[in-house]
């Protein structure tokens, strides 16, 4: 959008006529590494007055009106749904002596505004945005809306131009996929996940598929039937369980079982052996007790995960739990956050060695950080491989090769490629 108004961007902070930030407000430490950021902006503002300082995200929308007064440089606040009000916003700034601020809602998804991609042969496609859910811990729904979906056609289109423009990957984004459609008006163009995943599956030329992220309580066979029989859908599922104790997932309002997700789980393996499943759990949510801590850590052994995103609860203002009694001490977390870690790494390294002699197709990336000459590629189960190339081959990003795998780590895979 700004490029089309005349903007270039420029590598240096020192040398920008404006400076945009895009926030998130889902953990503490996010909004930690903005408040430094933006005393930098601060200290630029003040060096050049007619430099724009703008900030956008979900922390501009839990702040609303008041960022004006937390941060009196700022010249233009907007939410996540206002994006495509950017342009005019730093218009009506120039002219202006205060902030200038956008936080209603309103029509447009930011995936149906002008795309800038950072890859030939990858693509980020919004699908839909918002959650209904109203996890206890979560702020998603206070910032960013209720579920709204992209038309499936639209969607659709996108996807054909971007095949034609050489991209064979892409990941399709939403805070709950499983749940996309679910707020469209019935009839004949209104599909659900599987079945979009199933037109774009038919998409020319589209080698990948990807997404994330998945609701345990959303998730049905129909899903897992399609990442078992859709050529382009890789056998890879994000399905964030949060914790293993039925007690704590009823106080996250997370609306599932430990045996409803421990039975999805069996259901994926049964279909797709080989699929890899990663997770999301969170240590340390008020009230969890030592048992409750041992039942997450048996649940990692029963799922027995590729990867595990392990974070420390983290309080937000404005949900329910931030209100719940019974905060865990600081030094309770990090023993319970080591020891979990220590688990989810070590079943991961087991997974990955079991790999060692299997074939894999990759889709190389581009060069490797660990030796020159070597490549880094992706396997459809979403593992990252470190290779050298063989022969004659000349690979570049978006090209595929087939390679044995040789060594594994907790996080990574190192391979030979095979010959043709």
């Amino acid at each position: 959008m700004l490029e089309g108004r005349g903007w270039t961007a420029v590598t240096d902070p020192e040398e920008a006529d404006l400076l945009v930030f895009n926030t998130c407000s889902v953990r503490r430490s996010a909004e930690t590494r903005l408040m430094g950021r933006l005393g930098e902006a601060s200290r630029l503002k003040k060096e050049r007055p007619q430099r724009l300082v703008a900030l956008g995200g979900c922390f501009a929308q839990s702040r609303k009106e008041e960022i004006f007064t937390e941060l009196p440089f700022l010249d233009v606040a907007f939410g996540p749904e206002n994006i495509s009000e950017l342009p005019e916003l730093l218009d009506d700034a120039l002219g202006s002596t205060g902030g200038i601020g956008a936080f209603h809602e309103s029509p447009h998804l930011s995936g149906d505004l002008p795309s800038h991609r950072s890859s030939d042969y990858h693509a980020w496609v919004q699908v839909m945005t918002g959650c209904t859910n109203f996890c206890s811990y979560c702020i998603v729904p206070h910032v960013r809306g209720p579920e709204r979906s992209r038309q499936a056609v639209k969607i659709v289109d996108e996807v054909k131009q971007l095949v034609s423009d050489g991209v064979v990957e892409i990941t399709l984004l939403g805070q709950n996929v499983n749940a996309y459609g679910q707020d469209l008006e019935p009839g004949a163009s209104r599909q659900d996940f599987t079945a979009l995943l199933e037109l774009l599956d038919a998409v020319s030329g589209l080698k990948r598929i990807r997404f994330m992220t998945s609701h345990p309580k959303d998730l049905d066979d129909r899903l897992i039937g399609a990442m078992r029989d859709l050529q382009a859908v890789c056998e890879h599922l994000h399905l964030p369980a949060q914790s293993g104790a039925d007690r704590i997932l009823a106080r996250m309002n997370r609306g599932y079982t430990r045996q409803r997700y421990v039975d999805l789980v069996a259901r994926l393996y049964e279909e797709i052996p080989a699929a890899a499943l990663t997770t999301d759990l969170i240590v340390g949510f008020p009230g969890e007790k030592e048992e409750d801590f041992f039942r997450t850590m048996t649940l990692a052994e029963s799922c027995r995960f590729d990867g595990a995103f392990t974070f420390r609860y983290s309080p937000r203002a404005g949900t329910e739990a931030a209100t719940l009694p019974g905060r865990i001490p600081e030094i309770t977390i990090k023993r319970r956050m080591r020891e979990l870690v220590d688990l989810t790494q070590g079943i991961a390294a087991e997974k990955n060695r079991a790999l060692i002699g299997s074939t894999q197709e990759l889709m190389v990336e581009g060069p490797s950080r660990y030796g020159a000459g070597r490549l880094r590629g992706r396997t459809r189960g979403n593992k990252t491989v470190n290779f050298e190339p063989t022969g004659e081959a000349s690979l570049k990003p978006g090209d595929f090769a087939h390679v044995r795998i040789d060594g594994a780590t907790s996080t990574t895979l190192t391979a030979v490629m095979e010959n043709s």
